[in-house]
């Protein structure tokens, strides 16, 4: 899938307030680099980066797939600047994918918050 078609299916598929100014800036086979924008003056709310980090995991995975399992550490505050998400499927296991997520404020240099999860697809996907 290229950039371009996982940028249409996100903002299909997400609900308004979920995109965040949502780009994907990389797609290559399971790995997945976003860049999510605040608005202007707003603020990263834990509700707003735990949005961010479902929609990595299902950028990662597959939109349609169900979360299961959620771990989330939270590694350093965030700041308000632009966050950039890097998501992988790091193991398949019938319709269960394990995938994880990093976050990092503005640059790729120091993570704010690291998710695991399980999320499972139909056979069909």
């Amino acid at each position: 899938m290229t950039e371009d078609e996982l940028q249409a299916i996100l903002e299909k598929t997400l609900p308004a307030a979920d995109l965040h100014g949502l780009f994907v800036e990389e797609c290559q086979d399971q790995d997945v680099r976003l860049r999510f924008s605040s608005v202007a003056g707003g603020n990263w709310t834990t509700a707003s980066l735990l949005s961010l980090v479902d929609t990595s995991l299902r950028a990662a995975a597959g939109v349609a797939a169900k979360l299961t399992h959620l771990t989330v550490t939270v590694l350093r505050p965030v700041q308000q600047a632009d966050v950039i998400a890097l998501s992988r499927v790091i193991r398949r296991d019938g319709t269960i994918l394990h995938v994880e997520a990093w976050l990092f404020s503005h640059a790729v240099v120091e993570p704010m918050l690291h998710a695991t999860a399980s999320l499972s697809r139909s056979p069909a996907e």
